[in-house]
């Protein structure tokens, strides 16, 4: 592959020049890296079971439901969350609403995103 550079005002290389078809195949390339890098983060994802999914959409707790889809206890979830137990009991009840950080504790020890707790 031929280079050309182009030098500035204090002659530093400041841009290179290569020949449009070796552009061509590096920005194909790019693009396929790209796919590549989506398709690969699509198979990271979490498969949801339905069932999941459809005790949510019924309006169930989502605390709950993800709680037990994790196969924690209150007591478990509490513990890696650093609140009391009676805290978690209450949230899933709907009888109290957590702080923001103990929200993000929730979300991290049950391993989603804080917008699908709350």
């Amino acid at each position: 592959m031929t280079i050309e550079y182009l030098v500035d005002e204090h002659g530093k290389r400041s841009r290179a020049v290569i020949p449009l078809d070796e552009y061509e195949r590096l920005v194909r390339m790019n693009a396929d890296a790209e796919d590549i890098a989506d398709a690969q983060a699509a198979l990271d994802e979490e498969d949801i079971p339905i069932a999941v999914v459809d005790r949510i959409l019924a309006g169930e707790n989502r605390v709950l439901v993800w709680r037990e889809f994790r196969g924690l206890t209150q007591k478990a979830l509490a513990e890696r969350a650093g609140i009391r137990q009676a805290s978690v009991s209450e949230i899933e009840a709907g009888k109290s609403s957590p702080r923001m950080s103990t929200a993000r504790r929730l979300a991290d020890v049950l391993n989603v995103d804080i917008d699908d707790l709350f």
